[in-house]
């Protein structure tokens, strides 16, 4: 799915950009860097990532492309600015007397939220990230939950990393679910009804039984194949539980 990488363009542009102070719209124009980037994170959203080009923004902008290059240099700038617009959005409350599973959990739900808001952000590759001031303070943030479990600052950013990598490969499930319903027109109830009598008249449990026993509990609990938040809520109590372990054991 990933089609952008972060961090692929001029870098010192991209970090001027990121930490832009208040701007001032252009008189005839009206453009900022956050009406571009603003426009440009809806049509992503609307979309699609491969769908976001400096030319269609331009039109949406009511701009000639050329105008947009005096603010943003190129789409690989664009997108990092974009990726730390968003970020900067996500709900961060504070927890009032929350032990660590618990704050754990909220970052993992609202980082799941976020990728279901802005699903393009799952085609982005951010092994090089956007040092912007957006992505620094969610970093910030998502660390605190584990500063007071006598981690090392490496072993800190290992369990963060672990925890929000999970988070990302099941919204990529459930946004996939999602497009499918979207596409197909049917929901994954729909689907199932009409795939088990068919499935049953062609399947020999005798032959499989495993497979048989397990799929047909499953597909009668999930209503489908696959029922994404079901999938999600399971996973994250496992990974928790992973890092409850580890933290015990870390002297």
């Amino acid at each position: 799915m990933t089609t952008e990488y972060t961090g692929g363009g001029d870098p010192a542009r991209s970090i001027a950009l990121l930490w832009r102070g208040t701007e001032r719209p252009a008189p005839r124009t009206g453009l900022t860097v956050d009406r571009i980037v603003d426009t440009a994170i809806a049509l992503a959203d609307t979309d699609g990532l491969a769908a976001l080009s400096m030319r269609k923004l331009a039109e949406r902008l009511g701009v000639g492309v050329m105008s947009l290059y005096t603010y943003v240099p190129s789409k690989a700038e664009l997108i990092d600015v974009m990726l730390d617009t968003v970020l900067g959005r996500m709900e961060r409350p504070e927890p009032v007397d929350a032990e660590w599973r618990t704050r754990l959990e909220q970052i993992a739900r609202e980082n799941l939220t976020t990728y279901q808001r802005h699903p393009w952000m799952l085609e982005v590759a951010v092994q090089r990230p956007p040092m912007g001031p957006h992505l620094i303070a969610k970093y910030d943030y998502e660390l605190r939950a584990l500063a007071d479990l006598g981690l090392t600052e490496v072993e800190m950013d290992s369990v963060l990393t672990l925890l929000l990598g999970y988070v990302a490969g099941a919204a990529r499930g459930a946004v996939e679910a999602d497009l499918v319903r979207r596409r197909t027109g049917m929901t994954d109830e729909q689907w199932w009804e009409v795939q088990a009598p068919l499935l049953a008249e062609v399947l020999d449990p005798d032959r499989y039984p495993v497979a048989s026993a397990v799929g047909s509990a499953a597909g009668e609990a999930n209503q489908g194949a696959y029922e994404p938040t079901r999938a999600f809520e399971f996973g994250l109590q496992r990974v928790l539980d992973g890092i409850e372990v580890f933290v015990r054991r870390t002297p």
